[in-house]
C-alpha cells in the first residue's frame, strides 16, 4: 500500500529482536529485504458512515496499538492503521489498515487490509489476521 507499512513492520521487527538481545539495526534491514504476506477484504457494513468508523476505531484499537495518521482521501473516507501481533505467539508484527468509504443510504464499505514479513517458515500472519478482524467487524 505505501511504504510507510514496510517503515512499520521493519520497525517492529527490530523493536522484537532488540528485546531479545539482538541488534536491531541488522534485523531492520533484513527485514526489508523479506517477502510479505498481504491479504485485503472487502466488506460492506450496514452502518452509517460516522458509526462505521467508530466500530473499525474501536475494533481495531482494542486489537493492536494506533499508528500516526495516515493522509486522508477525503471527506466520504477515512483510513485507521494499527500494528498488531500475529503469527506464533503474536510475536510478529502485522500492519493492518481499513479505508472506510461512505456508500449508499445507511451502508459503508471498509477495505481490510494486513500485511506482515514472511520467514523461512511461513505463517501467513497477514492473512488470518485480516480474517480475525473482518470477522470481528461483519455484523
Amino acid at each position: 500500500m505505501d511504504e510507510r507499512e514496510d517503515e512499520l513492520l521493519a520497525d517492529g521487527l527490530a523493536a522484537l529482536a532488540a528485546v531479545a538481545g539482538g541488534w536491531g539495526g541488522l534485523t531492520r534491514f533484513v527485514a526489508k529485504l523479506m517477502r510479505k504476506n498481504v491479504h485485503e477484504i472487502d466488506l460492506v457494513v450496514a452502518l452509517s458512515f460516522e458509526d462505521t468508523v467508530e466500530r473499525v476505531a474501536h475494533v481495531l484499537g482494542r486489537a493492536g496499538r494506533r499508528t500516526d495518521p495516515v493522509s486522508e482521501t477525503g471527506e466520504d473516507q477515512r483510513t485507521i492503521r494499527v500494528v498488531v501481533g500475529g503469527g506464533f505467539g503474536g510475536m510478529n508484527p502485522v500492519v493492518v489498515t481499513a479505508l472506510v468509504t461512505k456508500g449508499e443510504a445507511a451502508t459503508s464499505q471498509v477495505r481490510l487490509r494486513a500485511a506482515a514479513k514472511e520467514g523461512l517458515i511461513r505463517q501467513r500472519a497477514g492473512e488470518r489476521t485480516a480474517t480475525r478482524l473482518a470477522a470481528l467487524l461483519d455484523m
